[in-house]
């Protein structure tokens, strides 16, 4: 199976003039299995690409909802590992892009070059460390290239222009735009300066923008992919349903679906 590319999944989507949907889950959580079911119904109804966390027992850049899902995670005994097995998974069922999305201490722990190789064999196209600024990123930057993986960064209100620069040159796949000043977690409002700063990443660079952090409702969605993004990524929205339905996980599943669907429903482009 040939894996498809972050470019070739914007494409895809441009070409039927809508925005990515991308949603988000911890791998392990609540269990392995389940888990993989979750990520299924994320491709059955709807996703363009998708992220997974691992688990990891200090995220720093995480709000609770996504702090207990790695708690979870972990609880059930999720390892890196067992993170790379669990992509493996994923690759039996889409080629949609898969982005790894973790911290730096798992990468070193690991060993760079292992942790990159191990992404390449198991189909991860992507790597995004969170709490890895572009300065100290080099080793990590070598290996990807030398693996084939593409290293995502982030961007925030905060981002300066000059810095925004930097971080564009070193950046591939997609530039992850931080939708709010703080740690994951659904919001209620989307804020103007998510939209202003999706405004000013575009006048540097062709490099297609995901907005995460914060992205938990149809409007939200809309309004980021109608301000300029060619993605949206939903997290917490959907590990609060996980949450919710423990008890029962096929209505866990069928309520992931349906939200997955309204979602993407709202992606297509009226600017």
């Amino acid at each position: 199976m040939r894996i498809e590319t972050y470019e070739d999944a914007f494409n895809r989507v441009k070409a039927r003039n809508e925005g990515a949907f991308i949603p988000f889950t911890v791998a392990g959580d609540p269990d392995f299995e389940t888990s993989l079911k979750i990520v299924k119904i994320f491709v059955e109804n709807g996703a363009d690409a998708l992220e997974i966390g691992f688990p990891f027992s200090d995220p720093v850049a995480d709000g609770p909802t996504v702090q207990l899902a790695n708690t979870r995670a972990l609880d059930a005994g999720m390892t890196v590992e067992k993170g790379f097995q669990f992509i493996k998974k994923v690759r039996e069922f889409t080629d949609i892009p898969v982005g790894v999305l973790t911290y730096y201490n798992l990468i070193y722990k690991m060993g760079i070059d292992e942790f990159y190789e191990k992404a390449k064999l198991n189909g991860a196209n992507a790597i995004l460390a969170a709490d890895l600024p572009p300065e100290e990123a080099n080793d990590a930057l070598h290996s990807a290239k030398r693996y084939g993986v593409q290293q995502i960064f982030m961007a925030a209100q905060s981002t300066s222009n000059q810095r925004l620069d930097e971080i564009l040159k070193l950046c591939s796949g997609f530039l992850y735009v931080v939708a709010v000043m703080g740690i994951t977690g659904a919001r209620n409002e989307l804020k103007d300066s998510t939209i202003e700063l999706i405004e000013r990443i575009k006048c540097h660079s062709k490099i297609p923008v995901a907005v995460g952090f914060g992205i938990s409702k149809q409007d939200h969605v809309s309004n980021v992919i109608n301000a300029g993004a060619d993605g949206a990524i939903v997290a917490s929205a959907i590990l609060n349903i996980i949450t919710e339905n423990l008890h029962n996980k096929e209505e866990m599943l069928q309520k992931i679906g349906k939200f997955c669907r309204e979602l993407k429903g709202v992606t297509k482009v009226i600017r």
